[in-house]
């Protein structure tokens, strides 16, 4: 049976939905602004190229989560809860990006432009602010989100790289309830490139659409729309299928556009891939993968680059068995997301930069989000471990005000500094975030002389447990029809 919410909440729930009703007209006026600010672009002049197109897909996204948040929302369910504040959370991490990219702008429209954001934005933080949150237990029954064709289909597909069985024997039947679309550059599958298969898959397939993309390097940016979902990328081999970009913030692109791969579409699998970003260290900001889509999980894949690797810009995401590589900020993002198992291997830096593992960005307490990092490995790669530079390394520092990142039961380095953490140049957010340690390992992992800030935290099992997959992410809900691993509990 279908849980409703109590009295006391449903009040709440009744003035969030009115909240999200003015929100949606406010998103609707702030559309018509971003078209004329788009049609006569010297009222804005952004600092860097691609800024105010980066608010017009961005805020296009908030109107989709704003329609989606109040449809779920309408029947009064508890088991909706969690899903529409994921996406009224990621709408105001749509906001921020928005405003980090036109700060600095110039022109009569600019300071208009920004204040419609705010305005606007803010009746959606109040929404998300009256939703009351429910624990895991007070959900209904699993339904899943994903379709069931996908549920008793031939999982054997997917479990092996390259759409093989345990034999090596071609799997793609034609009589099988899925189609395979396959990319390779020597010209032997569907299409030589990756972009053009995604352009091939079906708009807003309810059915897992899956790529399979032969070994190489493919040099391309890959976009991933969110009218493209239910995608699932499958390569020969982490090492050897390969996605290559080089877009950087010294080549004036937003972080937001630098990424090699960009994922919007809900729904999104990747397992047996390589993500890259060859700007190198000392070319700024240079996103390797960027996900801003809900329920994303990527198996046994590298995400290589220096700062900024990996965006977990919003949505729920999961990564399992992964081997992440950066310098500065190379985890970021205001995602909920869990990392299970992977490898975060810190780089050498120019000389005279510290590296930072996390830069989360939360911006206030309502949000339901935070990176939380469980039986992961901490460790230098060789060319830092071989240097004479003497290279500082931090988990995290606050790029936000709530910032909220964890460590559980992981290993770490001698790499990492006693402090353990650093602060944001410029600022002095320390009170609010909130940044946790429990039970990790290595020589790294001594808390004795960790900052004292109010918002550090050496964690207990109750404190640690939130952040597992079953409490944060809601892995009953999602992660359990990818057929990846993963553990629920901490």
């Amino acid at each position: 049976m279908r849980r409703l919410l109590k009295a006391p909440q449903h009040a709440l729930f009744s003035l969030a939905l009115r909240s999200l009703s003015a929100a949606a007209s406010a998103a609707a006026d702030l559309s018509s602004l971003l078209a004329y600010a788009s049609a006569n672009p010297a009222l804005v002049a952004a600092p860097q190229r691609g800024a105010l197109a980066d608010c017009a897909e961005l805020h296009a996204a908030t109107i989709s989560s704003l329609s989606l948040s109040a449809a779920l929302l309408s029947g009064g369910a508890a088991s909706a809860l969690p899903t529409g504040r994921a996406h009224l959370a990621a709408a105001l991490a749509n906001r921020a990006t928005c405003l980090d990219g036109l700060a600095g702008a110039r022109g009569p429209l600019a300071p208009v432009l920004a204040d419609a954001f705010s305005s606007a934005y803010a009746l959606v933080a109040n929404s998300l602010a009256l939703l009351p949150r429910t624990t895991p237990a007070a959900a209904a029954p699993h339904q899943s989100s994903f379709p069931k064709w996908l549920l008793r289909c031939d999982w054997r597909l997917l479990l092996q790289s390259g759409g093989h069985d345990d034999n090596g024997n071609n799997n793609n039947n034609d009589d099988s309830d899925y189609k395979v679309i396959t990319v390779a550059k020597d010209g032997t599958g569907n299409f030589s490139t990756i972009a053009n298969a995604i352009a091939f898959a079906p708009n807003n397939s309810k059915e897992r659409v899956i790529i399979s993309v032969a070994a190489g390097v493919y040099e391309e940016n890959v976009e991933v729309a969110s009218y493209k979902p239910n995608i699932m990328l499958i390569g020969a081999g982490d090492s050897t299928t390969v996605i290559s970009g080089k877009r950087s913030a010294s080549e004036n692109w937003t972080t937001f556009r630098s990424a090699t791969l960009a994922v919007s579409g809900q729904g999104f699998l990747a397992r047996d891939m390589t993500f890259r970003n060859t700007a190198g260290p000392a070319k700024g900001q240079a996103v390797a993968l960027r996900v801003n889509a809900d329920l994303v999980a990527v198996y046994h894949c590298v995400i290589e680059g220096y700062q900024d690797t990996l965006y977990v810009h919003s949505g729920r995401q999961f990564y399992r068995e992964c081997d992440i590589y950066g310098t500065i900020d190379f985890i970021f993002g205001d995602a909920a997301v869990v990392f299970q198992g992977c490898r975060i291997i810190v780089r050498k830096p120019i000389p005279g930069q510290s590296n930072v593992i996390t830069a989360q960005s939360r911006e206030d307490p309502h949000r339901d989000t935070g990176i939380s990092i469980q039986n992961c490995s901490i460790v230098a790669s060789d060319e830092l471990r071989s240097s004479n530079l003497s290279v500082k390394t931090y988990l995290g520092r606050p790029w936000k005000p709530y910032s909220r990142t964890v460590y559980i039961k992981s290993y770490m380095d001698d790499i990492v500094d006693p402090a353990g953490w650093t602060e944001w140049p410029g600022s002095q957010i320390l009170d609010k975030l909130y940044y946790g340690e429990y039970k990790n390992r290595g020589p790294g992992s001594r808390v004795g002389a960790r900052v004292t800030w109010p918002g550090h935290h050496v964690m207990d099992y109750r404190d640690a447990t939130n952040f597992s997959v079953s409490n944060f992410i809601r892995d009953d809900e999602w992660l359990n029809s990818t057929s990846f691993p993963y553990d629920k509990n901490i």
